[in-house]
């Protein structure tokens, strides 16, 4: 149990007042709102109402059983991410790339992810927020999933907060295993040159992303790689001198017609940079289908993914 006090004592130190102020007054008073505040007007994944009707739907047409099979059916995604200016000594080097999670919206998924990672080769894991299923209410058992799948992932495993995740999460998770990024940069090493790794808070529900403080330790001209929950920060992430862009939030859809044909996808991006690879100005960026499933265990024409980005040096 972890003692509120050394939470919030804890996170001031880390991400400083005016970041946690926003954050936590966001998450009492705005967590569960459908419409409102965020860079979309609506927040259909806040909307439990409709996640019930679409729940009960899927029952009474027959077609859940369906859905869930495909949302258990974990794809490996390869993406080859050829970059100018990357250290040769990084070339090859292989990024896993785990994405709106939501580990407690069925009790077989964790498992089902655990399975589908065994033997896959990779550098470094990265997770791009979203732990739990829902915006708002419980989440010890999403905490307890989540602990559960870093045990099977080769340390570190960097990550970010996504708009379903509260500022809470970091200190149980950090000793679970992760490495969380508040608006943040790590250098990695590789026989003895450098690239670098930021991570920023939610920009699409809370806005809590800061690229200023991303940036200012990322030396001119190096090599530098973004992780944020969602696309919506491209403009600005490309402006900063990023190189390359990792994201979800999205979910590629989730419920899409034949052909991959999204309904919808709860983000101000242009379509071709809602799902895989995509380039703005200078910077490549990739967004994820997702891991997991949102608002109801289904998903139909497309299917869950982990992505490998293997870099390379050109």
């Amino acid at each position: 149990m972890y003692n509120p006090d050394d939470i919030y004592n804890y996170l001031l130190e880390r991400v400083g007042e005016t970041h946690l102020r926003q954050r936590l007054t966001i998450q009492v008073d705005h967590a569960g709102e459908v419409l409102g505040r965020g860079r979309t007007l609506m927040h259909i994944e806040n909307a439990e109402w409709l996640m019930v009707f679409i729940y009960y739907s899927l029952k009474l047409t027959g077609l859940f059983n369906y859905g869930r099979r495909n949302m258990l059916d974990i794809r490996c995604i390869e993406n080859q991410a050829p970059i100018p200016g990357l250290p040769q000594a990084f070339d090859g080097y292989t990024l896993l790339h785990l994405s709106d999670l939501h580990l407690d919206i069925d009790p077989e998924l964790t498992d089902a992810i655990i399975r589908r990672l065994q033997g896959v080769n990779y550098d470094l894991c990265v997770v791009t927020g979203d732990f739990r299923a829902s915006s708002s209410g419980g989440y010890n058992l999403a905490l307890e999933y989540a602990a559960e799948l870093v045990r099977h992932l080769k340390p570190p495993v960097y990550a970010v907060l996504g708009n379903h995740d509260f500022i809470e999460f970091v200190p149980p998770l950090e000793d679970a295993g992760y490495t969380f990024l508040l608006n943040e940069t790590v250098a990695i090493e590789r026989d003895g040159a450098y690239l670098y790794l930021s991570g920023v808070d939610d920009p699409h529900f809370y806005e809590t992303d800061n690229l200023q403080r991303t940036r200012a330790s990322i030396p001119a001209g190096a090599t530098s790689i973004l992780l944020a929950h969602s696309p919506e920060l491209y403009r600005h992430a490309a402006a900063a001198g990023y190189d390359f862009m990792l994201s979800g939030h999205t979910h590629a859809g989730q419920f899409c017609l034949p052909g991959r044909i999204a309904l919808q996808t709860n983000a101000k991006v242009p379509r071709r940079m809602a799902y895989g690879a995509w380039r703005y100005n200078a910077m490549q960026g990739y967004t994820s289908a997702g891991t997991g499933s949102c608002g109801v265990p289904a998903r139909f024409f497309c299917p869950p993914e982990f992505t490998l980005h293997r870099l390379r040096a050109v």
